[in-house]
Protein backbone atom coordinates (compact mmCIF):
# COMPACT_ATOMS: atom_id res chain seq x y z
CA UNK A 1 0.00 0.00 0.00
CA UNK A 2 3.09 2.24 1.02
CA UNK A 3 4.45 2.01 -2.53
CA UNK A 4 1.13 2.75 -4.26
CA UNK A 5 0.77 5.86 -2.61
CA UNK A 6 4.02 7.07 -2.70
CA UNK A 7 3.97 6.45 -6.57
CA UNK A 8 0.41 8.22 -6.37
CA UNK A 9 1.68 11.48 -4.50
CA UNK A 10 4.58 11.35 -7.35
CA UNK A 11 2.05 11.54 -9.77
CA UNK A 12 0.44 14.50 -8.73
CA UNK A 13 3.43 16.44 -8.38
CA UNK A 14 4.46 15.92 -11.46
CA UNK A 15 0.85 16.75 -13.06
CA UNK A 16 1.50 20.04 -10.41
CA UNK A 17 4.48 20.73 -12.07
CA UNK A 18 3.52 20.48 -15.78
CA UNK A 19 0.26 22.51 -15.20
CA UNK A 20 2.53 25.06 -13.65
CA UNK A 21 4.78 25.14 -16.40
CA UNK A 22 1.84 25.55 -18.88
CA UNK A 23 0.21 28.08 -17.10
CA UNK A 24 -2.99 29.08 -19.11
CA UNK A 25 -1.75 28.41 -22.42
CA UNK A 26 -3.03 25.50 -24.39
CA UNK A 27 0.08 22.68 -26.06
CA UNK A 28 -0.80 22.89 -29.73
CA UNK A 29 -2.21 19.73 -31.57
CA UNK A 30 -2.45 18.88 -35.10
CA UNK A 31 -5.28 17.40 -36.92
CA UNK A 32 -5.03 15.95 -41.02
CA UNK A 33 -5.41 19.54 -41.97
CA UNK A 34 -2.62 21.08 -40.42
CA UNK A 35 0.75 21.42 -42.13
CA UNK A 36 3.35 19.51 -40.41
CA UNK A 37 0.35 16.59 -39.66
CA UNK A 38 2.55 13.97 -41.57
CA UNK A 39 5.67 14.94 -40.48
CA UNK A 40 4.57 14.71 -36.55
CA UNK A 41 3.01 11.24 -37.05
CA UNK A 42 6.15 9.90 -38.13
CA UNK A 43 8.30 11.36 -35.76
CA UNK A 44 6.32 11.10 -32.26
CA UNK A 45 3.44 8.78 -33.31
CA UNK A 46 5.47 5.77 -35.25
CA UNK A 47 3.32 3.09 -33.28
CA UNK A 48 -0.27 4.30 -34.45
CA UNK A 49 -1.52 2.63 -37.93
CA UNK A 50 -4.31 3.65 -39.60
CA UNK A 51 -6.30 1.31 -41.62
CA UNK A 52 -8.65 2.29 -44.01
CA UNK A 53 -12.36 0.79 -44.00
CA UNK A 54 -11.81 -0.44 -47.41
CA UNK A 55 -8.47 -2.61 -45.59
CA UNK A 56 -11.11 -5.31 -44.61
CA UNK A 57 -12.20 -8.27 -46.15
CA UNK A 58 -15.41 -8.02 -48.19
CA UNK A 59 -18.49 -8.60 -46.38
CA UNK A 60 -16.85 -8.61 -42.61
CA UNK A 61 -17.68 -5.17 -42.10
CA UNK A 62 -21.74 -5.65 -42.39
CA UNK A 63 -21.06 -8.71 -40.33
CA UNK A 64 -19.31 -7.17 -37.88
CA UNK A 65 -21.38 -4.26 -37.72
CA UNK A 66 -24.74 -6.91 -37.33
CA UNK A 67 -22.69 -8.07 -34.50
CA UNK A 68 -22.41 -4.98 -32.48
CA UNK A 69 -26.03 -3.76 -33.15
CA UNK A 70 -27.15 -7.51 -31.99
CA UNK A 71 -25.11 -7.13 -28.91
CA UNK A 72 -26.92 -3.53 -28.06
CA UNK A 73 -30.47 -4.51 -29.20
CA UNK A 74 -30.12 -7.60 -26.46
CA UNK A 75 -29.07 -5.09 -23.71
CA UNK A 76 -25.60 -6.83 -23.72
CA UNK A 77 -23.80 -3.29 -23.34
CA UNK A 78 -23.76 -2.00 -20.23
CA UNK A 79 -22.35 0.72 -17.85
CA UNK A 80 -20.06 -0.23 -15.58
CA UNK A 81 -19.59 0.53 -11.67
CA UNK A 82 -16.41 1.34 -11.27
CA UNK A 83 -14.12 2.56 -8.52
CA UNK A 84 -12.27 5.34 -8.96
CA UNK A 85 -10.61 7.36 -5.47
CA UNK A 86 -12.57 5.72 -3.27
CA UNK A 87 -15.74 6.72 -4.54
CA UNK A 88 -18.13 4.42 -7.34
CA UNK A 89 -18.81 6.22 -10.96
CA UNK A 90 -20.58 5.13 -13.72
CA UNK A 91 -18.66 5.22 -16.87
CA UNK A 92 -19.86 7.04 -19.99
CA UNK A 93 -20.03 4.13 -22.40
CA UNK A 94 -21.70 0.64 -22.25
CA UNK A 95 -19.57 -1.69 -22.54
CA UNK A 96 -19.00 -6.04 -23.26
CA UNK A 97 -15.99 -8.56 -22.99
CA UNK A 98 -16.41 -10.86 -25.59
CA UNK A 99 -13.29 -13.45 -26.12
CA UNK A 100 -11.44 -16.69 -25.26
CA UNK A 101 -13.81 -18.72 -22.83
CA UNK A 102 -12.78 -18.69 -18.93
CA UNK A 103 -11.04 -14.78 -19.76
CA UNK A 104 -11.79 -12.38 -17.55
CA UNK A 105 -10.44 -8.15 -17.90
CA UNK A 106 -9.95 -6.62 -14.97
CA UNK A 107 -10.15 -2.11 -14.88
CA UNK A 108 -10.98 0.08 -11.83
CA UNK A 109 -11.52 -2.39 -9.58
CA UNK A 110 -14.10 -3.98 -11.96
CA UNK A 111 -13.13 -7.64 -13.35
CA UNK A 112 -15.07 -8.13 -16.52
CA UNK A 113 -16.04 -11.86 -17.91
CA UNK A 114 -15.76 -12.43 -21.52
CA UNK A 115 -19.10 -14.13 -23.51
CA UNK A 116 -17.13 -16.50 -25.12
CA UNK A 117 -16.77 -15.67 -29.17
CA UNK A 118 -17.95 -18.70 -31.06
CA UNK A 119 -15.19 -20.48 -33.92
CA UNK A 120 -15.00 -23.61 -35.49
CA UNK A 121 -13.25 -26.22 -33.79
CA UNK A 122 -13.00 -24.71 -30.12
CA UNK A 123 -13.89 -26.36 -26.98
CA UNK A 124 -15.97 -24.20 -24.02
CA UNK A 125 -18.53 -22.68 -25.86
CA UNK A 126 -21.55 -25.00 -23.86
CA UNK A 127 -23.03 -25.50 -20.53
CA UNK A 128 -22.55 -28.50 -18.15
CA UNK A 129 -25.69 -30.14 -20.07
CA UNK A 130 -23.47 -29.81 -23.56
CA UNK A 131 -25.78 -27.14 -24.96
CA UNK A 132 -24.82 -24.07 -26.43
CA UNK A 133 -24.26 -21.37 -23.69
CA UNK A 134 -26.33 -18.30 -26.20
CA UNK A 135 -28.69 -18.67 -28.62
CA UNK A 136 -28.23 -18.50 -32.04
CA UNK A 137 -28.25 -15.13 -32.43
CA UNK A 138 -25.63 -14.25 -29.83
CA UNK A 139 -22.97 -16.72 -31.13
CA UNK A 140 -23.48 -15.43 -34.52
CA UNK A 141 -22.73 -12.12 -33.16
CA UNK A 142 -19.83 -13.44 -31.15
CA UNK A 143 -18.73 -15.35 -34.25
CA UNK A 144 -18.42 -12.22 -36.16
CA UNK A 145 -15.93 -10.86 -33.45
CA UNK A 146 -14.09 -13.53 -34.00
CA UNK A 147 -13.42 -13.07 -37.49
CA UNK A 148 -12.52 -9.43 -37.19
CA UNK A 149 -9.69 -11.15 -34.24
CA UNK A 150 -8.41 -13.34 -36.77
CA UNK A 151 -7.87 -10.31 -39.50
CA UNK A 152 -6.53 -8.43 -36.73
CA UNK A 153 -4.19 -11.21 -35.85
CA UNK A 154 -2.50 -11.07 -39.08
CA UNK A 155 -2.70 -7.53 -39.94
CA UNK A 156 -1.06 -6.04 -37.28
CA UNK A 157 1.47 -8.30 -37.61
CA UNK A 158 1.93 -7.25 -41.51
CA UNK A 159 1.62 -3.69 -40.58
CA UNK A 160 4.26 -4.02 -37.57
CA UNK A 161 6.58 -5.54 -40.00
CA UNK A 162 6.31 -3.16 -42.76
CA UNK A 163 6.43 -0.29 -40.50
CA UNK A 164 9.86 -1.91 -38.87
CA UNK A 165 11.47 -2.23 -42.18
CA UNK A 166 10.81 1.18 -43.39
CA UNK A 167 11.76 3.04 -39.93
CA UNK A 168 15.18 0.84 -40.23
CA UNK A 169 16.01 1.86 -43.24
CA UNK A 170 15.14 5.69 -41.98
CA UNK A 171 17.58 4.98 -38.53
CA UNK A 172 20.25 3.63 -41.01
CA UNK A 173 19.92 6.83 -43.30
CA UNK A 174 19.62 9.20 -39.74
CA UNK A 175 22.14 7.36 -37.86
CA UNK A 176 22.67 10.80 -36.10
CA UNK A 177 19.63 11.65 -35.33
CA UNK A 178 19.12 14.13 -31.99
CA UNK A 179 16.30 14.20 -29.29
CA UNK A 180 12.39 14.56 -30.81
CA UNK A 181 11.38 18.42 -31.41
CA UNK A 182 10.96 20.61 -28.19
CA UNK A 183 12.96 17.63 -26.18
CA UNK A 184 16.47 18.07 -24.71
CA UNK A 185 18.37 15.42 -23.60
CA UNK A 186 17.69 15.95 -20.01
CA UNK A 187 14.19 15.81 -20.73
CA UNK A 188 14.26 12.61 -22.55
CA UNK A 189 16.15 11.11 -19.09
CA UNK A 190 13.16 12.73 -17.10
CA UNK A 191 10.09 11.13 -19.13
CA UNK A 192 11.88 7.48 -19.43
CA UNK A 193 12.25 7.95 -15.58
CA UNK A 194 8.72 8.94 -15.11
CA UNK A 195 7.38 6.37 -17.32
CA UNK A 196 9.18 3.69 -14.85
CA UNK A 197 7.99 5.60 -12.29
CA UNK A 198 4.33 5.56 -13.83
CA UNK A 199 4.33 1.77 -14.01
CA UNK A 200 2.98 1.54 -10.48
CA UNK A 201 0.52 3.70 -9.83
CA UNK A 202 -2.89 2.12 -9.46
CA UNK A 203 -5.20 4.37 -11.09
CA UNK A 204 -5.36 6.43 -14.31
CA UNK A 205 -4.62 10.06 -14.30
CA UNK A 206 -7.29 12.61 -13.09
CA UNK A 207 -8.98 13.50 -16.43
CA UNK A 208 -9.60 10.11 -17.21
CA UNK A 209 -12.84 9.79 -14.81
CA UNK A 210 -13.19 7.16 -14.69
CA UNK A 211 -13.93 6.19 -18.11
CA UNK A 212 -10.80 4.38 -19.56
CA UNK A 213 -10.08 1.12 -19.38
CA UNK A 214 -6.74 0.25 -16.79
CA UNK A 215 -5.89 -0.87 -13.96
CA UNK A 216 -2.55 -1.82 -12.60
CA UNK A 217 -2.10 -5.34 -12.39
CA UNK A 218 0.34 -7.50 -10.44
CA UNK A 219 3.65 -8.15 -11.98
CA UNK A 220 3.77 -10.83 -14.35
CA UNK A 221 6.96 -12.44 -16.27
CA UNK A 222 4.47 -12.89 -19.04
CA UNK A 223 7.23 -12.15 -21.96
CA UNK A 224 6.21 -9.57 -24.87
CA UNK A 225 5.10 -11.24 -27.94
CA UNK A 226 6.91 -12.26 -31.01
CA UNK A 227 6.35 -9.25 -33.84
CA UNK A 228 7.10 -12.21 -36.32
CA UNK A 229 5.26 -14.49 -35.06
CA UNK A 230 1.31 -14.19 -35.30
CA UNK A 231 -0.28 -11.96 -32.66
CA UNK A 232 -2.67 -13.47 -30.46
CA UNK A 233 -5.86 -10.94 -29.18
CA UNK A 234 -7.34 -12.82 -27.03
CA UNK A 235 -10.56 -10.47 -25.99
CA UNK A 236 -12.02 -7.53 -27.29
CA UNK A 237 -14.16 -5.42 -25.31
CA UNK A 238 -17.06 -3.77 -26.92
CA UNK A 239 -17.89 0.21 -26.60
CA UNK A 240 -20.88 1.74 -26.93
CA UNK A 241 -21.04 5.47 -26.98
CA UNK A 242 -24.12 7.88 -27.61
CA UNK A 243 -23.05 11.62 -27.18
CA UNK A 244 -26.35 12.65 -27.25
CA UNK A 245 -27.27 10.52 -24.30
CA UNK A 246 -24.09 11.53 -22.63
CA UNK A 247 -24.86 14.65 -20.08
CA UNK A 248 -21.59 15.46 -18.43
CA UNK A 249 -18.88 14.82 -21.13
CA UNK A 250 -15.77 17.17 -20.53
CA UNK A 251 -13.50 18.97 -22.26
CA UNK A 252 -10.02 17.65 -22.82
CA UNK A 253 -8.12 20.03 -20.89
CA UNK A 254 -4.39 20.62 -22.59
CA UNK A 255 -5.34 21.10 -25.95
CA UNK A 256 -8.32 21.95 -26.19
CA UNK A 257 -9.40 18.96 -28.39
CA UNK A 258 -13.48 18.52 -27.54
CA UNK A 259 -15.52 16.79 -26.00
CA UNK A 260 -13.86 13.38 -24.06
CA UNK A 261 -15.87 10.31 -24.57
CA UNK A 262 -12.93 8.39 -22.67
CA UNK A 263 -10.31 10.50 -20.84
CA UNK A 264 -6.67 10.29 -21.34
CA UNK A 265 -5.16 6.71 -20.38
CA UNK A 266 -2.81 4.15 -20.70
CA UNK A 267 -4.51 0.67 -21.91
CA UNK A 268 -3.18 -1.94 -18.79
CA UNK A 269 -3.66 -5.42 -18.05
CA UNK A 270 -1.85 -6.24 -20.92
CA UNK A 271 0.84 -8.20 -22.20
CA UNK A 272 3.77 -6.11 -22.42
CA UNK A 273 4.48 -4.14 -25.49
CA UNK A 274 1.68 -6.09 -27.33
CA UNK A 275 -0.76 -3.88 -29.63
CA UNK A 276 -3.85 -3.33 -29.74
CA UNK A 277 -6.65 -3.14 -32.62
CA UNK A 278 -9.48 -0.91 -32.28
CA UNK A 279 -12.92 -1.06 -35.37
CA UNK A 280 -14.68 2.43 -35.00
CA UNK A 281 -18.45 1.75 -36.51
CA UNK A 282 -20.12 5.26 -36.33
CA UNK A 283 -24.00 4.91 -36.65
CA UNK A 284 -25.81 6.00 -39.23
CA UNK A 285 -23.70 5.53 -41.36
CA UNK A 286 -21.50 8.66 -42.13
CA UNK A 287 -20.97 9.35 -46.15
CA UNK A 288 -18.67 7.38 -47.57
CA UNK A 289 -15.20 9.61 -48.62
CA UNK A 290 -13.15 9.12 -51.21
CA UNK A 291 -10.38 6.86 -50.36
CA UNK A 292 -6.95 8.80 -49.33
CA UNK A 293 -4.03 7.49 -48.34
CA UNK A 294 -2.02 8.94 -44.64
CA UNK A 295 -0.35 11.32 -46.77
CA UNK A 296 -2.68 12.04 -48.92
CA UNK A 297 -5.21 13.78 -46.24
CA UNK A 298 -2.62 16.42 -45.12
CA UNK A 299 -3.08 17.89 -48.51
CA UNK A 300 -6.96 18.17 -49.03
CA UNK A 301 -7.30 21.46 -47.02
CA UNK A 302 -4.53 23.23 -48.71
CA UNK A 303 -5.73 21.88 -52.36
CA UNK A 304 -9.11 23.13 -51.42
CA UNK A 305 -7.69 26.79 -50.48
CA UNK A 306 -5.59 26.50 -53.85
CA UNK A 307 -9.29 25.72 -56.27
CA UNK A 308 -10.52 28.41 -54.21
CA UNK A 309 -8.15 31.39 -55.24
CA UNK A 310 -7.89 30.55 -58.63
CA UNK A 311 -11.38 30.72 -59.20
CA UNK A 312 -11.25 33.92 -57.61
CA UNK A 313 -8.55 35.20 -59.25
CA UNK A 314 -10.33 34.06 -63.16
CA UNK A 315 -13.33 36.41 -61.67
CA UNK A 316 -11.26 39.67 -62.33
CA UNK A 317 -8.45 41.40 -60.26
CA UNK A 318 -11.10 43.03 -57.96
CA UNK A 319 -10.72 40.77 -55.25
CA UNK A 320 -8.57 42.09 -52.28
CA UNK A 321 -5.52 40.16 -50.51
CA UNK A 322 -8.19 40.65 -47.43
CA UNK A 323 -11.35 38.71 -48.45
CA UNK A 324 -8.76 35.59 -50.20
CA UNK A 325 -7.64 35.53 -46.29
CA UNK A 326 -11.36 35.69 -45.03
CA UNK A 327 -12.13 32.92 -47.47
CA UNK A 328 -8.96 30.78 -46.41
CA UNK A 329 -9.82 31.01 -43.10
CA UNK A 330 -13.67 30.20 -43.68
CA UNK A 331 -12.72 27.24 -45.33
CA UNK A 332 -10.16 26.22 -42.59
CA UNK A 333 -12.98 26.66 -40.12
CA UNK A 334 -15.28 24.19 -42.41
CA UNK A 335 -12.58 22.23 -42.45
CA UNK A 336 -11.99 21.69 -38.62
CA UNK A 337 -15.66 21.44 -38.12
CA UNK A 338 -15.73 17.96 -39.85
CA UNK A 339 -13.23 16.83 -38.06
CA UNK A 340 -14.82 17.50 -34.94
CA UNK A 341 -18.18 16.12 -36.07
CA UNK A 342 -16.26 12.75 -36.39
CA UNK A 343 -14.99 10.34 -34.05
CA UNK A 344 -11.61 11.05 -33.07
CA UNK A 345 -8.86 9.50 -31.37
CA UNK A 346 -6.19 11.80 -29.60
CA UNK A 347 -2.61 11.01 -29.01
CA UNK A 348 0.01 12.50 -26.68
CA UNK A 349 3.39 11.43 -25.41
CA UNK A 350 2.93 11.12 -21.71
CA UNK A 351 4.13 13.72 -19.10
CA UNK A 352 5.40 15.73 -21.77
CA UNK A 353 4.48 19.55 -22.60
CA UNK A 354 7.07 20.45 -25.89
CA UNK A 355 5.56 17.86 -28.22
CA UNK A 356 2.28 18.86 -30.30
CA UNK A 357 -0.67 16.28 -29.74
CA UNK A 358 -2.68 14.59 -32.35
CA UNK A 359 -6.04 14.20 -33.63
CA UNK A 360 -6.97 11.61 -36.20
CA UNK A 361 -10.47 11.66 -37.04
CA UNK A 362 -12.42 7.96 -37.49
CA UNK A 363 -14.33 7.51 -40.51
CA UNK A 364 -16.94 4.36 -39.89
CA UNK A 365 -15.33 0.93 -40.52
CA UNK A 366 -11.96 2.89 -39.70
CA UNK A 367 -9.62 0.53 -37.92
CA UNK A 368 -6.17 1.89 -36.12
CA UNK A 369 -3.66 -0.13 -34.30
CA UNK A 370 -1.48 0.91 -31.55
CA UNK A 371 1.79 -1.21 -31.95
CA UNK A 372 5.91 -1.39 -30.16
CA UNK A 373 5.88 0.60 -27.14
CA UNK A 374 3.12 3.10 -28.29
CA UNK A 375 0.49 2.59 -25.50
CA UNK A 376 3.23 2.69 -23.08
CA UNK A 377 4.83 5.86 -23.80
CA UNK A 378 1.83 7.80 -24.83
CA UNK A 379 -1.56 8.06 -23.64
CA UNK A 380 -5.03 8.20 -25.61
CA UNK A 381 -8.02 9.52 -25.49
CA UNK A 382 -11.19 9.05 -27.47
CA UNK A 383 -13.10 12.30 -28.60
CA UNK A 384 -16.65 12.31 -29.33
CA UNK A 385 -18.28 12.70 -32.51
CA UNK A 386 -22.09 13.64 -33.13
CA UNK A 387 -23.47 10.28 -34.25
CA UNK A 388 -23.07 7.00 -31.43
CA UNK A 389 -20.14 4.84 -31.65
CA UNK A 390 -19.35 0.97 -31.41
CA UNK A 391 -15.68 0.23 -31.02
CA UNK A 392 -14.42 -3.14 -30.76
CA UNK A 393 -11.13 -2.96 -29.14
CA UNK A 394 -8.95 -5.98 -29.56
CA UNK A 395 -6.07 -6.68 -26.46
CA UNK A 396 -3.70 -9.44 -25.35
CA UNK A 397 -4.46 -8.96 -21.80
CA UNK A 398 -2.38 -11.11 -18.76
CA UNK A 399 -3.37 -14.45 -18.39
CA UNK A 400 -1.08 -15.50 -15.44
CA UNK A 401 -4.17 -14.26 -13.02
CA UNK A 402 -7.02 -13.56 -15.11
CA UNK A 403 -8.13 -16.68 -16.21
CA UNK A 404 -10.79 -19.57 -15.13
CA UNK A 405 -7.81 -22.11 -15.03
CA UNK A 406 -5.85 -19.95 -12.87
CA UNK A 407 -8.29 -19.32 -9.86
CA UNK A 408 -8.88 -23.09 -10.32
CA UNK A 409 -5.56 -24.21 -9.86
CA UNK A 410 -5.27 -21.95 -7.11
CA UNK A 411 -8.02 -23.37 -5.28
CA UNK A 412 -6.96 -27.31 -6.12
CA UNK A 413 -3.56 -25.65 -4.21
CA UNK A 414 -5.46 -24.26 -0.85
CA UNK A 415 -7.91 -27.68 -0.79
CA UNK A 416 -4.97 -29.98 -0.76
CA UNK A 417 -3.97 -29.00 2.90
CA UNK A 418 -7.53 -30.46 3.99
CA UNK A 419 -7.67 -33.84 5.10
CA UNK A 420 -10.55 -35.28 5.84
CA UNK A 421 -10.78 -39.22 7.64
CA UNK A 422 -13.17 -41.18 5.77
CA UNK A 423 -14.05 -43.07 8.93
CA UNK A 424 -14.60 -40.69 11.18
CA UNK A 425 -15.74 -38.36 8.52
CA UNK A 426 -14.05 -35.34 10.60
CA UNK A 427 -11.37 -32.89 8.90
CA UNK A 428 -8.44 -31.17 9.54
CA UNK A 429 -5.60 -29.15 8.41
CA UNK A 430 -2.29 -31.38 7.00
CA UNK A 431 0.08 -28.57 7.03
CA UNK A 432 0.23 -25.77 10.02
CA UNK A 433 3.09 -23.88 8.71
CA UNK A 434 2.78 -20.64 9.25
CA UNK A 435 4.25 -19.96 5.52
CA UNK A 436 1.56 -22.46 4.48
CA UNK A 437 -1.40 -21.08 5.86
CA UNK A 438 -0.55 -17.80 4.78
CA UNK A 439 -0.48 -19.04 1.02
CA UNK A 440 -3.94 -20.75 2.03
CA UNK A 441 -5.49 -17.31 3.58
CA UNK A 442 -4.38 -15.58 0.37
CA UNK A 443 -5.86 -18.11 -2.19
CA UNK A 444 -9.17 -17.85 0.08
CA UNK A 445 -9.51 -13.85 -0.08
CA UNK A 446 -8.27 -14.58 -3.61
CA UNK A 447 -11.57 -16.38 -4.31
CA UNK A 448 -14.04 -14.06 -2.06
CA UNK A 449 -13.11 -10.68 -3.10
CA UNK A 450 -10.86 -11.00 -6.88
CA UNK A 451 -13.47 -13.40 -8.08
CA UNK A 452 -17.07 -14.47 -6.44
CA UNK A 453 -17.61 -10.90 -5.06
CA UNK A 454 -16.83 -9.24 -8.30
CA UNK A 455 -19.12 -12.12 -10.72
CA UNK A 456 -21.66 -11.15 -8.23
CA UNK A 457 -21.47 -7.53 -8.45
CA UNK A 458 -21.75 -7.41 -11.86
CA UNK A 459 -20.43 -10.57 -14.01
CA UNK A 460 -24.26 -12.28 -13.31
CA UNK A 461 -25.67 -9.64 -15.37
CA UNK A 462 -24.69 -11.46 -18.50
CA UNK A 463 -25.88 -14.94 -16.99
CA UNK A 464 -29.45 -13.57 -18.97
CA UNK A 465 -27.99 -14.10 -22.14
CA UNK A 466 -25.16 -16.76 -21.58
CA UNK A 467 -24.84 -19.26 -19.72
CA UNK A 468 -21.04 -20.10 -19.75
CA UNK A 469 -19.99 -18.65 -15.96
CA UNK A 470 -22.76 -20.37 -13.87
CA UNK A 471 -21.75 -24.04 -13.14
CA UNK A 472 -17.55 -22.54 -12.43
CA UNK A 473 -19.23 -20.04 -10.29
CA UNK A 474 -21.40 -22.71 -8.79
CA UNK A 475 -18.02 -24.82 -7.86
CA UNK A 476 -15.77 -22.07 -6.95
CA UNK A 477 -18.20 -21.12 -4.20
CA UNK A 478 -18.45 -24.81 -3.46
CA UNK A 479 -14.49 -24.33 -2.65
CA UNK A 480 -14.32 -21.42 -1.26
CA UNK A 481 -16.99 -22.86 1.32
CA UNK A 482 -14.54 -25.59 2.18
CA UNK A 483 -11.57 -22.34 2.90
CA UNK A 484 -14.20 -21.28 5.48
CA UNK A 485 -13.94 -24.44 6.97
CA UNK A 486 -10.14 -24.83 6.31
CA UNK A 487 -10.30 -21.23 8.56
CA UNK A 488 -12.06 -22.38 11.18
CA UNK A 489 -9.98 -25.18 11.92
CA UNK A 490 -7.00 -23.35 11.92
CA UNK A 491 -8.81 -21.16 15.09
CA UNK A 492 -9.12 -24.12 16.54
CA UNK A 493 -5.63 -24.87 16.29
CA UNK A 494 -4.77 -21.24 17.40
CA UNK A 495 -7.04 -21.34 20.33
CA UNK A 496 -6.46 -25.20 21.02
CA UNK A 497 -3.98 -24.64 24.71
CA UNK A 498 -2.66 -27.58 23.94
CA UNK A 499 -0.56 -25.93 20.77
CA UNK A 500 3.29 -24.94 20.93
CA UNK A 501 3.48 -21.86 22.06
CA UNK A 502 5.91 -20.71 19.46
CA UNK A 503 3.85 -22.39 16.16
CA UNK A 504 0.86 -21.00 18.15
CA UNK A 505 1.71 -17.06 18.27
CA UNK A 506 3.08 -17.89 14.37
CA UNK A 507 -0.31 -19.44 12.87
CA UNK A 508 -2.46 -16.60 14.95
CA UNK A 509 -0.58 -13.68 13.78
CA UNK A 510 -1.46 -15.77 10.55
CA UNK A 511 -5.19 -15.88 11.14
CA UNK A 512 -5.42 -12.48 12.81
CA UNK A 513 -4.31 -10.68 9.27
CA UNK A 514 -6.65 -12.47 7.17
CA UNK A 515 -9.52 -12.04 8.98
CA UNK A 516 -8.84 -8.14 9.60
CA UNK A 517 -8.37 -7.92 6.24
CA UNK A 518 -11.46 -9.95 5.23
CA UNK A 519 -13.83 -7.88 7.55
CA UNK A 520 -12.52 -4.74 6.25
CA UNK A 521 -13.05 -5.72 2.85
CA UNK A 522 -16.46 -6.76 3.33
CA UNK A 523 -17.97 -4.08 4.31
CA UNK A 524 -16.37 -2.21 1.51
CA UNK A 525 -18.27 -4.48 -1.16
CA UNK A 526 -21.48 -3.78 1.33
CA UNK A 527 -20.93 -0.08 1.02
CA UNK A 528 -20.72 -0.48 -2.64
CA UNK A 529 -23.37 -2.74 -3.38
CA UNK A 530 -25.75 -0.59 -1.19
CA UNK A 531 -24.36 2.72 -2.46
CA UNK A 532 -26.73 5.16 -4.04
CA UNK A 533 -25.95 4.26 -7.52
CA UNK A 534 -26.16 0.64 -7.41
CA UNK A 535 -30.06 1.15 -5.97
CA UNK A 536 -30.83 3.00 -9.58
CA UNK A 537 -30.22 0.05 -11.31
CA UNK A 538 -32.87 -2.22 -12.62
CA UNK A 539 -32.92 -5.56 -10.32
CA UNK A 540 -31.28 -7.61 -13.51
CA UNK A 541 -28.22 -5.14 -13.18
CA UNK A 542 -28.27 -4.72 -9.38
CA UNK A 543 -25.48 -5.92 -7.28
CA UNK A 544 -25.62 -8.79 -5.13
CA UNK A 545 -24.05 -8.94 -2.28
CA UNK A 546 -23.02 -12.24 -2.04
CA UNK A 547 -21.57 -14.45 -0.41
CA UNK A 548 -23.83 -13.25 2.71
CA UNK A 549 -25.22 -15.47 5.26
CA UNK A 550 -26.81 -14.68 8.83
CA UNK A 551 -24.35 -15.36 11.79
CA UNK A 552 -26.06 -18.20 12.74
CA UNK A 553 -26.61 -20.36 9.49
CA UNK A 554 -25.82 -23.83 10.48
CA UNK A 555 -24.14 -24.17 7.14
CA UNK A 556 -21.59 -22.00 7.78
CA UNK A 557 -18.39 -22.62 9.46
CA UNK A 558 -17.65 -18.81 10.79
CA UNK A 559 -19.92 -15.79 10.60
CA UNK A 560 -20.22 -13.06 8.29
CA UNK A 561 -19.24 -10.85 10.22
CA UNK A 562 -16.25 -11.36 12.06
CA UNK A 563 -15.04 -8.97 14.43
CA UNK A 564 -16.25 -10.84 17.65
CA UNK A 565 -13.29 -13.40 16.42
CA UNK A 566 -11.14 -10.47 15.45
CA UNK A 567 -11.59 -9.21 18.91
CA UNK A 568 -10.78 -13.34 20.42
CA UNK A 569 -7.23 -13.61 18.71
CA UNK A 570 -6.37 -10.36 19.58
CA UNK A 571 -7.07 -11.33 23.09
CA UNK A 572 -5.02 -14.39 22.70
CA UNK A 573 -2.00 -12.54 20.98
CA UNK A 574 -1.76 -10.30 24.10
CA UNK A 575 -1.52 -13.03 26.65
CA UNK A 576 1.32 -14.64 24.85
Amino acid sequence: MKRSDDSEREKRRKRRRLIQELGEQRIPYLSPADPGFQELWDSSYAGLALRQSSALPDGLHERVQSALITLQRRGCLLRDLVRVRDRDVFTAVSRALVGQPGYTYRYLDTRLFTIPWHCEGEEGQKDEKEKPCCDSDLRDACKALWELNQFFCSDVKQQTNARGVKRSRSDTENSEDTPGEGMCEESVKDRLLEEKQEKEKKEEEEEDSGQGCSHSSPPSSTPPPDVAGLVQFNITIINYMDPSAMTQLKEEPYYGMGKMAVGWHHDEDLVPLSPVAVYSYSCPAEPKKEEVTEKDVEGQSKEKVKEKETETEGEGEGTSKEELKEEREGLEKEEVQKEKACWRVGLKVAWDIHTPGLALPLQSGDCYYMTADLNRTHQHCVLAGETARFSSTHRVVQCCTGTLDYIKKRCSEALENLHTDPEKNTKSLKSLLPSALQRIEDIHSEVEFEWLRQYWFQGRRYARFCSWWTKPMEQMEKDWKEMERMTQLLLDVVEDENTAQENRREMADVLLNALTDRQQHRQTWRDRCQSSLAQTLPAEEAPADRPYWSNEDPDMPLPFDLSEIINRVESLLWRM
